[in-house]
């Protein structure tokens, strides 16, 4: 069997770091290491849409931006399929028809569901579209054949229901599809980075984030004001670790020599939490390492999104390529799912 990626966002602005360590970094040591058939990555437009119905202008300006993004973040258009999801009607087709297999109550106990109505304040008015869209994403997996998905922790119900309809199309229709697994990121820390507020979610719509096309001005006010310990009052105060942003981040994204580079009076971040936790060490120097390395992790995407920015006309063929690649292999796979359905009426006529 084929190992298969299939992964994506949503295009409602530009991505961040939450993005990058959630699954993007994963991507690209993927799409390195060489060990997949095929890698495609969907800008998923229609999905953003269940929720921004009155504002496709923005969806349609975040597009390219997204796709930016992957480029900078190391995203190689000849290892990877990068395409847009409403270039792919398959896909819609598709979504349709498992419609047709899961229950309302099946996707009412989805958590992250739940979670999701309650962040958008949806209430008793969710758009229909939007409480599909568990359905529309097992769609997007298996109409690539996808056995493996890139995401974080927060995407386990998700991967769930695919598999729940995988079975149950194939044991209707005969074999045609594969169930999938989810690859979480191997840093536990990294499954869900806070925003820098402190909020469990890093989030475009609370603010609260920094972004991969962030300046170094605007990163480093962001991680000056970040979330630390409101206990933590005076230098000789007992810091606390749970729920600081800081070292959260730190935890995330600091590597052992980054101390001997910024930090050598620490031999690790073990030394730093302790010191920090007994009192002694203020917040300020442990943002201002933090800074240092953000900076160092942000400034090679910046200089990568800069020089595809003077290409856009290349960056746009790249994405339409890769949107025909995909559709041409959406329609192969309805091909086999309408022949399963016996709904190819013109396929050998049709018979009393």
């Amino acid at each position: 069997m084929s190992k298969i990626i299939l992964t994506g966002d949503r295009p409602t602005g530009k991505l961040h770091i939450g993005h990058y360590v959630g699954s993007l970094r994963r991507r690209v040591e993927l799409q390195n290491a060489g060990g997949f058939d095929k890698i495609y990555i969907m800008i998923a437009d229609a999905q953003a849409l269940t929720d921004n119905a009155d504002n496709p202008e923005k969806i349609r300006q975040s597009i390219l931006n997204v796709m930016l993004d992957y480029l900078a973040a190391g995203l190689a258009p000849e290892k990877v399929t990068i395409f847009i999801q409403s270039g792919v009607p398959q896909l819609a087709e598709l979504a349709f028809y498992y419609m047709n297999l899961v229950s309302v109550s099946r996707v009412q106990r989805n958590p992250t569901v739940k979670t999701e109505i309650k962040m958008r304040n949806f209430e008793e008015s969710i758009p229909l579209g939007f409480f599909c869209y568990p359905v529309s994403q097992a769609a997007d997996i298996t109409l690539f054949h996808g056995t493996v998905v890139p995401a974080g922790e927060d995407q386990k119900p998700m991967i769930e229901l695919t598999n729940e309809i995988v079975r149950r199309f194939n044991s209707i229709y005969g074999e045609v599809f594969e169930e999938t697994s989810i690859l979480l990121p191997e840093n536990a820390v990294c499954m869900r980075l806070p925003g820098t507020d402190g909020k469990a979610k890093m989030s475009k719509s609370l603010g609260n984030c920094i972004y991969l096309s962030d300046s170094a001005e605007e990163v480093e006010k962001k991680v000056k004001s970040m979330y630390t310990d409101p206990l933590h009052l005076r230098l000789q105060d007992p810091g606390h670790l749970e729920g600081n942003a800081v070292f959260t981040y730190l935890d995330a994204f600091c590597r052992p020599e980054h101390f001997a580079a910024y930090l050598p009076e620490y031999a690790n971040l073990d030394e730093l939490k302790d010191h920090y936790t007994r009192g002694g060490l203020g917040d300020m120097k442990c943002k201002m390492f933090l800074l240092k390395i953000m900076q160092e992790f942000l400034t090679p995407i910046r200089e990568r999104r800069a020089m595809w920015e003077q290409r856009l006309p290349e960056v746009q063929d790249i994405l339409r390529r890769g949107t025909e690649e995909a559709y041409r292999v959406g329609e192969a796979t309805m091909e086999q799912v309408r022949h399963a359905m016996r709904i190819d009426y013109f396929n050998g006529g049709l018979s009393l």
